[in-house]
């Protein structure tokens, strides 16, 4: 399959999860952006429009780690997680940003749990 292909199916699945899924004050969505060599994690209050936490493999904490991208994107879900759990956020609605859920996308998604979120 080529880029272009790949990368058209990508934006309809994600429009497609987008047109079911928002996010709110009290249940933010927890939503996924990777790329060849990060991820990144964001909770986002659709409602207000706003950003209320995130984590990425380019904070410095992360990347000062050893360790495949797949432990790296672990790290990157327990620290979302706590900084949710400071805001008093502990439900949260997982999108995974039309990625297919494995991988990188289930390592945030498992550490997102151990770091005390509930989806």
């Amino acid at each position: 399959m080529n880029a272009k292909v790949k990368s058209a199916r990508r934006q309809r699945i994600r429009f497609n999860i987008r047109r079911t899924i928002t996010g709110t004050s009290l249940k933010p969505r927890l939503s996924i952006f990777r790329s060849n060599a990060d991820i990144y994690a964001q909770l986002i209050d659709d409602v207000n429009g706003a950003t209320i936490a995130s984590a990425s493999t380019r904070d410095k904490d992360i990347k000062a780690q050893k360790g495949t991208k797949s432990e790296k994107s672990k790290l990157v879900g327990t620290a979302v997680g706590r900084e949710a759990i400071e805001l008093g956020v502990k439900d949260v609605v997982f999108d995974r940003g039309g990625y297919l859920y494995h991988g990188r996308i289930k390592s945030v998604a498992d550490g997102a749990r151990e770091g005390g979120l509930l989806f």
